[in-house]
């Protein structure tokens, strides 16, 4: 019996693992980068995706596995590790999902969309629902590859589609440890005024843009001020990083917190929980991060 599958990210399947036995999620087996447990699905940081409702089928033939899919729903996105010729005749027989990236900023895709693979060439495990609305959880965009100084700004422009909103024109956001200033060219496209602080100068043309101040000096060492959003990709041990943004969430400065928490070497887990812990704060392996976590947070409304 499955009760849930957990998509890892190539090459962080020790990461999801370590992250769901803390959890106490049993890990029966993998398929792949798909962690196979018995228990009923829960949120997991370091999974791309999340089967939440798996089945086993019988799959016969290709026409009955096609079938028995169909039979369910219209719409599913395959993941393949084995059996690649038998999976490709069974998604031909199948409607095509059509993923176009996203231009951000755009909303993500709205439509219905359920998972499936090949456990063995006669066993199909398919999931009517899943919790990314995204391919195998692969958020990909319409890519600009002449006015950003770094590709960073890929995984800026994932961590605000997964949060749902994005700052609005005129928008006051900091950017600490904003150098050379992918995150900070990100910000300005919507039409944000983006203070970005680091000892190191941004990119010539991201400090010329329109609405960009930048301050010389340390994202630790800079005091909370009022802002719609603070936004943070700067290369710092977990722990100091959290220490930063509980200070500003202390201090009731921004309502909205979106940064990169950065490991090196071993996964750093207890405080990857810490920063789970935050009231209000979810942490996501984005399809654009490395051995790192996003960390976003939005202050609760009050009555």
């Amino acid at each position: 019996m499955i009760g849930s599958a957990y998509l890892a990210a190539d090459g962080f399947e020790r990461a999801l693992d370590a992250e769901l036995r803390r959890a106490g999620v049993t890990v029966a087996g993998w398929h792949g980068r798909l962690a196979l447990s018995p228990d009923p699905p829960r949120d997991a940081a370091w999974a791309l995706d999340v089967w939440t409702a798996p089945q086993t089928l019988a799959a016969p033939s290709v026409k009955a596995a096609a079938d028995a899919l169909r039979a369910i729903q219209r719409n599913w996105s395959a993941y393949g590790t084995a059996h690649h010729r038998r999976m490709a005749l069974i998604a031909a027989r199948l409607p095509p999902v059509k993923a176009p990236p996203l231009a951000f900023p755009q909303a993500p895709p709205t439509a219905h969309l359920g998972a499936w693979t090949l456990l063995a060439p006669d066993r199909l495990l398919a999931s009517a629902t899943k919790a990314s609305p995204f391919v195998n959880g692969e958020c990909r965009f319409v890519e600009d590859r002449s006015g950003p100084p770094s590709r960073a700004y890929l995984k800026l422009f994932e961590a605000l589609v997964q949060f749902g909103e994005w700052p609005q024109p005129e928008a006051r956001v900091f950017d600490l440890g904003a150098a050379p200033g992918g995150w900070t060219w990100a910000l300005a496209r919507v039409g944000a005024r983006v203070t970005a602080i680091d000892k190191a100068p941004l990119a010539p043309t991201v400090a010329a843009l329109p609405g960009v101040t930048w301050r010389a000096g340390s994202a630790f060492a800079a005091a909370p001020e009022p802002a719609d959003w603070l936004f943070s990709d700067v290369i710092a041990y977990p722990r100091r990083l959290l220490a930063l943004v509980q200070t500003w969430i202390g201090s009731g400065a921004v309502p909205r917190i979106v940064c990169t928490i950065k490991f090196k070497g071993e996964t750093d887990h207890d405080a990857a929980d810490a920063f789970a812990a935050i009231p209000g704060g979810r942490l996501r392996h984005l399809f654009h991060n490395r051995h790192e976590l996003t960390f976003l947070w939005r202050r609760a409304a009050t009555r």
